[in-house]
C-alpha cells in the first residue's frame, strides 16, 4: 500500500511514522508513507496556498489550484483508489472503514486548514470526506495521522500476531473485554480465576460475555448494529 497525505505543514507528520508499528512497517516494505507539501506548488515568492474568502468573514481559504495541481501530479504517476479529504464535517471514520481502507492499493489524504478548501475541491477532486469527531483541530494533520495508524496496522504483516487487531474493538461491533498480565495478584487486586484455570472454551466464552456486558455499560448505542 502507497498513502500520499498532502498538507501545508507536513512537518507535523513526521513523528507518528518515526516509531513503533508504523514504523517498522515502512521499514518493511509492507506500505509506503510519502508526505507532500502543499507550498510546493503553491503562487509566488511565499508559496500561497490560501486566499480570502470570496463575500468576506474570518479566515483564510485553501486555494483550489495549488490542490489541483498536487493532485494532478501524483494522478500521473498511478492510480488511486480513494482522494479523502479530512474535515469535521466528513463521513464519521470507524473501524469498518479502516478494515475496507486497508484493502486498497493507493490512498491520498488531504489534510483540510484554515477555514477548509475552496469548495471546488469537494465538488471535482476528490472521492470521499471523512471526520475522526465532532468537533474541529487545527488542521487535518492529526486525523490523517489516525487514518492512516488505524489502516496500516491492518495490513497483513504489520502486526506479529495478525489475530490482534481481529479481537479488537469494534471489530464485531463490541467493545473489546478486560485484559490482564503478571502478577496474578497486587495489592490484594487478583486476576479472574477464570483466565487462570487453562479452560480455552471457558476462558473465551467469559470475553464473550465480558465484551458484551462492557458494551451495554459503555457503548449501548453499537448494541443496535449487532443484533
Amino acid at each position: 500500500m502507497r498513502i500520499d497525505i498532502i498538507s501545508v505543514v507536513p512537518s507535523l507528520l513526521e513523528s507518528p511514522f518515526s516509531h513503533s508499528i508504523l514504523k517498522r512497517a515502512i521499514q518493511k516494505g509492507l506500505v509506503e508513507v510519502v508526505l507532500h507539501n502543499l507550498h510546493d506548488y503553491g503562487f509566488g515568492g511565499y508559496k500561497q496556498v490560501d486566499d480570502y474568502p470570496f463575500g468576506g468573514g474570518a479566515g483564510m481559504v485553501m486555494m483550489i489550484e495549488p490542490i489541483d495541481r498536487c493532485l494532478s501530479a501524483l494522478k500521473a504517476e498511478r492510480n488511486y483508489d480513494e482522494i479523502i479529504y479530512l474535515t469535521p464535517d466528513g463521513e464519521r471514520f470507524t473501524q469498518k472503514i479502516a478494515n475496507e481502507l486497508s484493502l486498497k492499493n493507493n490512498l491520498i489524504l488531504l489534510c483540510g486548514h484554515y477555514k477548509g478548501v475552496d469548495e471546488r475541491v469537494r465538488e471535482h477532486l476528490i472521492t470521499r470526506e471523512m471526520s475522526i469527531g465532532d468537533y474541529v483541530l487545527s488542521g487535518g494533520e492529526l486525523a490523517a495521522a489516525v487514518v492512516a495508524d488505524a489502516v496500516i496496522r491492518l495490513i497483513p504483516g504489520v502486526l506479529s500476531d495478525e489475530t490482534s487487531a481481529l479481537t479488537d474493538s469494534f471489530q464485531d461491533n463490541l467493545l473489546a473485554p478486560p485484559v490482564y498480565t503478571r502478577p496474578e495478584e497486587y495489592k490484594g487486586w487478583k486476576v479472574p480465576e477464570i483466565l487462570l484455570s487453562g479452560n480455552h472454551k471457558a476462558i473465551e466464552e467469559w470475553r464473550w460475555e465480558q465484551s458484551l456486558e462492557r458494551t451495554r455499560q459503555k457503548r449501548p448505542d453499537l448494541l443496535k448494529n449487532f443484533w
